[in-house]
């Protein structure tokens, strides 16, 4: 865990960092949008690649090696300014934070006695939040013009490889989890694959773009640490509330209020010169429910599934939030070439003002006709990894219960996700 928290720290800082420095660099929109997809298509890339990899290598190595290919890429940042350079290097960074995330993930898995499963996932949860939040912090200690911030996000990456490296436990082995027809999602619950996309189209902007939005806003280093923070922390917040509730109802109806009050949390935003305190509230608002709709989309998916489809299916709506994120950058910067940067702000809206609409829909259409009534649970995008460490859940005699009478009894496990 360890770890995890300095790597997270490191790679954290270095995304805002990119935006920031690209930002100030003079970069364009469209190619500020470009780094953020870019490193979202390393991502997708990275999920391919780091399975093979570990295999052959073993974690330990595998986790030096990829995290000396972050601290590497953070210090070429600094080093060489270039725009080329700088979207190739964010292919590199994307697909070696995903094969950590898939080897830290792995291994939790085969440490984690089945008894303390929801714990350690819980605990594992809160590190990735506090982590990410944290990083945005650093930016108050220097300016990003300099080559001190990359060097920093280099110095936790590195510092992250101690802890691992000199552990005595025993190297797990890679999983292969049971693959999933994507287009199955699409067709049997088309909500759950919207949901995935336009979080995935919103969320991977934001991450790319937001850190350019405070930083036109005109209030200072300072500020668009905070900009940042207030959004992780408010996302990490709401999600287990609205988890609750959504598992209470119709959880299409939940998502989609959820996502319209995160568009009108966004519309702020939209604003000219809008003050320092209402932004920061609109974004932790904003926040707060976007983060929370993810977690809804994969709930409502394993609504639908037998337990032993839970990974694959969950692993195809990850990569379905991995191609929206990799999109929304790029759509986002390209938009902000001709109308500026309420262009961000414009998309939060659309994407999910749209969302709430294919979601309530589909809940007015038909019932909503589950299998096995699964419960929200908090989660962040990591690696389909992840799922893994969730524990089994209990067996359930229900010979004699009327099946809906079932699920609305049926208490909170891990693997249902």
């Amino acid at each position: 865990m360890s770890g995890v928290a300095l790597l997270l720290i490191g790679n954290g800082l270095l995304g805002t960092l990119v935006a920031v420095r690209g930002n100030q660099e003079g970069f364009s929109d469209a190619f500020l949008g470009l780094l953020g997809s870019g490193y979202f298509a390393g991502y997708l890339v990275g999920t391919l690649l780091a399975r093979p990899f570990i295999e052959r290598v073993g974690h330990i190595r595998a986790f030096a090696f990829f995290a000396t290919g972050i601290a590497g890429v953070a210090l070429l940042h600094g080093l060489i300014v270039s725009p080329v350079v700088w979207v190739a290097l964010r292919v590199l960074a994307g697909a070696a934070i995903v094969a950590l995330y898939m080897l830290i993930e792995s291994w939790l898995n085969d440490q984690t006695p089945a008894a303390l499963r929801g714990r350690i996932f819980a605990i594992y949860m809160v590190v990735n939040q506090v982590s990410l939040a944290a990083a945005q912090q650093i930016l108050r200690l220097d300016s990003a013009d300099t080559l001190a911030l990359f060097a920093m996000s280099a110095l936790f990456v590195c510092f992250a490889v101690m802890p691992v490296t000199a552990t005595r436990m025993t190297q797990p082995s890679v999983h292969r989890g049971a693959s999933f027809s994507v287009l199955r999602i699409m067709r049997g619950t088309p909500v759950a694959a919207a949901g995935a996309i336009m979080t995935g189209m919103s969320l991977g902007a934001f991450s790319s773009m937001g850190p350019v939005y405070a930083s036109r806003a005109g209030y200072g280093d300072t500020w668009i640490a905070l900009f940042m923070s207030a959004s992780i922390l408010g996302g990490a917040l709401l999600q287990w509330p609205l988890g609750v509730l959504s598992d209470r109802g119709d959880r299409r109806k939940v998502l989609a209020v959820t996502a319209s009050l995160a568009a009108l949390s966004a519309a702020p935003l939209l604003v000219p010169g809008l003050g320092q305190d209402a932004a920061i509230v609109a974004i932790a608002l904003f926040g707060g429910f976007g983060f929370a709709i993810y977690p809804m989309a994969v709930a409502h998916l394993v609504d639908h599934l037998s337990p032993e489809q839970v990974v694959g299916g969950s692993s195809a709506v990850l990569l379905l939030h991995g191609i929206g994120a990799a999109i929304g950058p790029l759509a986002v910067g390209l938009s902000m070439a001709w109308m500026g940067t309420s262009a961000l702000a414009f998309h939060f809206v659309a994407t999910h003002t749209l969302l709430a609409l294919i979601a309530w829909l589909a809940a007015r259409r038909s019932p909503d006709e589950i299998t096995e009534h699964a419960h929200c649970v908090p989660m962040v995008r990591t690696s389909a990894t992840v799922l893994e460490i969730m524990p089994p859940p209990d067996p359930i005699d229900e010979s004699a219960e009327d099946s809906a009478a079932a699920a609305a009894r049926r208490p909170v496990t891990s693997e249902t996700v």
